[in-house]
Protein backbone atom coordinates (compact mmCIF):
# COMPACT_ATOMS: atom_id res chain seq x y z
CA UNK A 1 0.00 0.00 0.00
CA UNK A 2 2.44 2.56 1.12
CA UNK A 3 4.03 2.41 -3.27
CA UNK A 4 0.93 2.74 -4.27
CA UNK A 5 0.52 6.11 -1.87
CA UNK A 6 3.90 7.06 -3.12
CA UNK A 7 2.86 6.95 -6.82
CA UNK A 8 -0.43 8.29 -6.68
CA UNK A 9 0.44 11.08 -4.24
CA UNK A 10 -0.56 14.60 -5.26
CA UNK A 11 1.66 16.89 -4.81
CA UNK A 12 0.86 20.09 -2.90
CA UNK A 13 1.34 23.43 -4.91
CA UNK A 14 4.58 25.47 -4.13
CA UNK A 15 3.82 29.12 -3.43
CA UNK A 16 7.50 30.50 -4.36
CA UNK A 17 6.75 34.01 -3.54
CA UNK A 18 5.45 32.74 0.01
CA UNK A 19 8.64 30.62 0.13
CA UNK A 20 11.01 33.14 -0.89
CA UNK A 21 9.35 35.73 1.34
CA UNK A 22 9.79 33.70 4.37
CA UNK A 23 13.57 33.82 4.21
CA UNK A 24 13.90 37.51 5.70
CA UNK A 25 11.32 36.82 8.65
CA UNK A 26 14.13 36.37 11.10
CA UNK A 27 13.79 38.72 14.14
CA UNK A 28 17.04 40.71 13.73
CA UNK A 29 18.51 41.27 17.01
CA UNK A 30 22.24 42.56 17.49
CA UNK A 31 24.82 40.95 15.97
CA UNK A 32 27.97 40.17 17.85
CA UNK A 33 31.14 39.37 15.81
CA UNK A 34 30.66 40.40 12.61
CA UNK A 35 33.01 42.33 10.11
CA UNK A 36 30.03 43.68 8.13
CA UNK A 37 26.71 43.59 7.05
CA UNK A 38 24.70 43.70 3.83
CA UNK A 39 22.47 46.65 4.07
CA UNK A 40 19.34 47.21 1.42
CA UNK A 41 18.89 50.84 0.79
CA UNK A 42 16.52 52.84 -1.42
CA UNK A 43 17.84 55.85 -3.31
CA UNK A 44 15.96 59.11 -3.18
CA UNK A 45 17.38 61.59 -2.92
CA UNK A 46 21.42 63.69 -1.70
CA UNK A 47 20.71 62.44 1.83
CA UNK A 48 20.36 59.07 0.52
CA UNK A 49 23.38 59.23 -1.59
CA UNK A 50 25.19 60.81 1.87
CA UNK A 51 24.34 57.73 3.64
CA UNK A 52 25.49 55.01 0.87
CA UNK A 53 28.89 56.55 1.42
CA UNK A 54 28.97 56.37 5.51
CA UNK A 55 27.60 52.59 5.38
CA UNK A 56 30.56 52.11 2.62
CA UNK A 57 33.05 53.40 4.66
CA UNK A 58 31.97 51.66 7.59
CA UNK A 59 32.85 48.48 5.84
CA UNK A 60 29.39 47.39 4.62
CA UNK A 61 27.78 46.29 1.54
CA UNK A 62 25.27 48.28 0.10
CA UNK A 63 22.26 46.87 -2.00
CA UNK A 64 21.05 50.39 -3.89
CA UNK A 65 16.94 50.19 -5.13
CA UNK A 66 17.24 52.98 -7.73
CA UNK A 67 13.74 52.57 -9.29
CA UNK A 68 11.74 55.19 -7.48
CA UNK A 69 14.49 57.89 -8.54
CA UNK A 70 14.61 56.37 -11.74
CA UNK A 71 11.03 56.61 -12.62
CA UNK A 72 11.07 59.86 -11.75
CA UNK A 73 14.13 61.87 -12.22
CA UNK A 74 16.66 60.14 -14.23
CA UNK A 75 19.29 63.58 -14.42
CA UNK A 76 19.34 63.44 -10.39
CA UNK A 77 19.93 59.43 -10.19
CA UNK A 78 22.79 60.23 -12.86
CA UNK A 79 24.33 62.79 -10.30
CA UNK A 80 23.35 61.05 -7.22
CA UNK A 81 25.19 57.79 -8.82
CA UNK A 82 28.14 59.50 -10.44
CA UNK A 83 28.69 61.35 -6.64
CA UNK A 84 28.60 57.76 -4.81
CA UNK A 85 30.55 56.48 -7.73
CA UNK A 86 33.59 58.93 -6.88
CA UNK A 87 33.15 58.28 -3.23
CA UNK A 88 33.53 54.63 -3.39
CA UNK A 89 36.55 54.46 -5.86
CA UNK A 90 38.32 56.96 -3.80
CA UNK A 91 37.94 53.98 -1.06
CA UNK A 92 38.92 51.60 -3.38
CA UNK A 93 35.41 50.30 -3.06
CA UNK A 94 33.33 48.85 -6.43
CA UNK A 95 30.42 49.53 -7.94
CA UNK A 96 28.00 47.34 -10.34
CA UNK A 97 24.29 47.54 -11.48
CA UNK A 98 22.93 44.14 -11.02
CA UNK A 99 19.77 44.18 -11.92
CA UNK A 100 17.16 46.98 -13.39
CA UNK A 101 16.64 48.52 -10.47
CA UNK A 102 19.66 47.53 -8.05
CA UNK A 103 22.94 48.40 -7.90
CA UNK A 104 25.70 46.64 -5.71
CA UNK A 105 28.06 49.10 -3.65
CA UNK A 106 31.08 47.41 -1.72
CA UNK A 107 33.39 49.01 0.65
CA UNK A 108 37.39 48.78 0.35
CA UNK A 109 39.36 46.01 -0.44
CA UNK A 110 35.91 44.18 -1.77
CA UNK A 111 35.68 43.91 -5.31
CA UNK A 112 32.44 42.41 -8.12
CA UNK A 113 33.48 40.38 -10.79
CA UNK A 114 31.73 42.22 -13.60
CA UNK A 115 31.95 39.35 -16.32
CA UNK A 116 28.99 36.89 -16.24
CA UNK A 117 29.72 33.69 -15.73
CA UNK A 118 27.93 31.02 -17.47
CA UNK A 119 26.55 28.24 -14.94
Amino acid sequence: MAFLDKVFKREEPINIEEFLNSLDVEEETMYEDVDAFVKPLSLTSPEDAERVIKEAKEGNIILLNIEALAKRNALKLKELVTKIKEQIMEIDGDIARISHDRILITPSKVKIIKKRIQA
